[in-house]
């Protein structure tokens, strides 16, 4: 059996809410949770922020811009990185951290995709 691809699960999903504190979690349309536990950046059309959610997290202006947009494009990268593109124009990037999950995808049964090489599929 074929596992679908992270752009298959989460590409088109609505952005519904955004949490923030010692981490983000972007709760998507169907019950899918994307939670980033580790350092990540969010490029808008003008600009770049640098989020460090061990220091704390206190959503921008263009971080909550995110709800109700669309992910339009979700990738890994060969290190366990996660970019995801949204139809706000707004592209979200978590390198690869080999120490823990800097990022994972779930649904209501689990765990889908977490940050190991190439986005392997947990379940």
């Amino acid at each position: 059996m074929v596992s679908p691809s992270i752009a298959a699960v989460l590409g088109g999903r609505r952005v519904e809410a955004l949490k923030g504190s010692s981490g983000l979690v972007l709760e998507l349309s169907d019950g899918v949770v994307v939670t980033v536990s580790g350092d990540f950046r969010l490029t808008g059309r003008s600009t770049v922020e640098h989020f460090y959610p061990t220091l704390g997290l206190t959503p921008s202006r263009d971080l909550l811009g995110l709800v109700g947009s669309r992910v339009t494009r979700a990738e890994t990268t060969p290190a366990g990185g996660l970019d995801l593109s949204f139809s706000s124009g707004s592209t979200l990037s978590v390198p690869p951290d080999g120490a823990y999950r800097p990022w994972s995808a779930s649904d209501r049964d689990g765990l889908l995709f977490t940050a190991t090489p190439y986005g392997y599929l947990t379940g």
